[in-house]
């Protein structure tokens, strides 16, 4: 009884599938709090996903799910992925986690549920449909900001310019972000187009071009700032909303 409980308030509020990380040196399964609890404040279930990279398992948890967040990491995707040769400068990748990143949003794109993508996510968004990545910003962005902001986490360190009649217009029509990546989208993938720029011309956000989608990815992290910046909170709330059926 008790856990038929549990379901039963589980579907009152949409479900959100969350990938989780996997940190090499201890072989465990993580995720930053911050994604969850933004979730969970706004009206959402968080369910953490385990990067099991095997079909029957992920299109189940796809049954479970609502929707799905992807976040951020503290790697690199693949960049035989995309057709690349590993630059330099390149950080650490995961196989593990790229498999499953992967099969994950080929189930979303089958299925049409709402995707956010943050940072990392929305660099295995990319290249999920056949887009490119730079693989280090310092390296191949001429005269480019410091994308690698550091502590404080939160601080919003650098203005974006965002594209007229775009989903991220509707909320915002310029804002300042934090930062925490070396790499971004080069050649936006099948479906998806930049609405938002750094001033260096770093791709800041991309969104699906289909409207009868929500597929909506940002290089900053709102996570870490919805409970006071009206633009992160307000990307959430937009994503849940798009998660419980209130419209694409």
């Amino acid at each position: 009884m008790r856990y038929l409980n549990i379901v039963e308030f589980m579907r009152k509020r949409p479900v959100i599938g969350l990938a989780m990380r996997l940190e090499i040196d201890s072989n465990r399964f993580y995720l930053g709090r911050d994604y969850s609890e933004a979730l969970a404040g706004l009206g959402a279930v968080p369910f953490h996903m385990s990067l099991i990279p095997d079909p029957d398992y992920v299109s189940e948890i796809m049954d479970l799910v609502d929707g799905v967040l992807l976040p951020g990491s503290d790697t690199d995707v693949d960049p035989l992925l995309y057709g690349a040769e590993p630059h330099p400068r390149l950080k650490k990748t995961v196989p593990l986690k790229d498999r499953t990143d992967l099969m994950v949003l080929e189930e979303i794109e089958r299925r049409a549920k709402p995707l956010l993508a943050i940072c990392y996510g929305m660099q295995a968004l990319n290249v999920s449909r056949g887009g490119t990545l730079i693989q280090d910003i310092e390296a191949e962005v001429p005269d480019c900001l410091r994308h690698e902001q550091g502590i404080p986490l939160d601080r919003r360190s650098h203005s974006i310019t965002v594209a007229p009649e775009s989903r991220l217009c509707k909320l915002a029509a310029s804002a300042t972000v934090n930062s925490h990546h070396h790499q971004a989208v080069r050649n936006p993938g099948k479906n998806l187009r930049p609405t938002a720029w750094a001033k260096d011309g770093v791709i800041e956000c991309i969104e699906d071009t289909r409207p009868d989608r929500f597929a909506f990815g940002v290089q900053w992290h709102p996570e870490l700032s919805w409970r006071d910046d009206a633009l992160s909170r307000e990307i959430f709330e937009q994503f849940i909303g798009a998660s419980n059926g209130d419209g694409k």
